[in-house]
């Protein structure tokens, strides 16, 4: 008899012991007001931006709660005119076998910006706690840094006036070379590369706004995979210098309001 008990006691330390073991690789959840395990956050952010832009970026976040994450994001990309066309003259120079390459119509400055801001995750359930898919929606405002570059053209110039001998010139826009860099002949050549115009660069201040539904596989998992789609604003102080506006081409406007859509990859690791 005193086996017996003794046996029984032994199994049932053992069924408690099991039932307090937590599964190699899965996370759990404390019953206090947080229901949390980990408290950190750190995502690296790649972002498709309309029309054609993009923008990569780091996050760090405070888990607060199972639903709720407060991050701090910063984020590089380029900014893109809705009217921007990549167009070519089909030819090649004679002297060099060169061919001609593509280049933007009207553009006068490429454009980047460098986004510093603050946000929040909030998840709409519960099932943020299992391994499943969890759905909510981040949101964030912060400062932009616009930075323009010069935009370059190579163009074909005569050597000398009354020859046939040609040069290859890298040049920007001015009102005074608006016939040339808005007109059809064959004098361009191409975009130059990009390092042309670096030591030119300058900048524009402005503000952002982010909100997005945001999808995350296992929303507490020790590595995080997300996805979000969303709206993005960005605000500047003044126009954003992109396209060259000139009565050649009226229809090419700019503005200091850029509303666009995105997509968000996340991929990180909670600590």
């Amino acid at each position: 008899m005193k086996l017996f008990i003794l046996s029984l006691l032994a199994l049932s330390t053992a069924v408690l012991t099991a039932q307090q073991t937590v599964p190699t690789g899965q996370n759990y959840y404390n019953e206090g007001p947080t229901g949390i395990v980990y408290d950190k956050e750190v995502t690296f952010d790649f972002r498709l931006i309309t029309p054609r832009a993009f923008g990569v970026g780091v996050s760090f976040g405070n888990i607060i709660a199972y639903n709720k994450t407060r991050f701090y994001n910063i984020e590089f990309g380029d900014i893109r005119h809705p009217q921007e066309y990549r167009q070519r003259f089909e030819y090649q120079i004679p002297t060099t076998n060169r061919v001609s390459r593509a280049f933007i119509y009207g553009k006068q400055n490429s454009a980047f910006v460098l986004r510093a801001g603050i946000g929040e995750k909030r998840y709409f359930s519960e099932k943020a706690k299992n391994r499943g898919l969890a759905v909510g929606v981040s949101y964030q405002a912060g400062l932009n840094l616009g930075i323009m570059k010069p935009y370059y053209l190579e163009l074909l110039r005569v050597r000398e006036s009354g020859t046939i001998n040609t040069i290859i010139s890298e040049e920007r826009y001015s009102p005074e070379m608006a016939d040339v860099f808005l007109g059809t002949n064959s004098v361009i050549i191409g975009a130059s590369s990009f390092s042309a115009g670096l030591t030119e660069l300058s900048v524009l201040p402005g503000i952002h706004l982010k909100a997005a539904a945001h999808f995350d596989w296992g929303a507490f998992d020790e590595f995080v995979k997300a996805i979000e789609g969303g709206i993005m604003l960005d605000l500047f102080f003044q126009d954003v210098p992109i396209m060259v506006e000139d009565p050649l081409v009226p229809h090419l406007k700019n503005s200091p309001i850029l509303l666009n859509f995105y997509i968000n990859f996340q991929l990180g690791k909670r600590s």
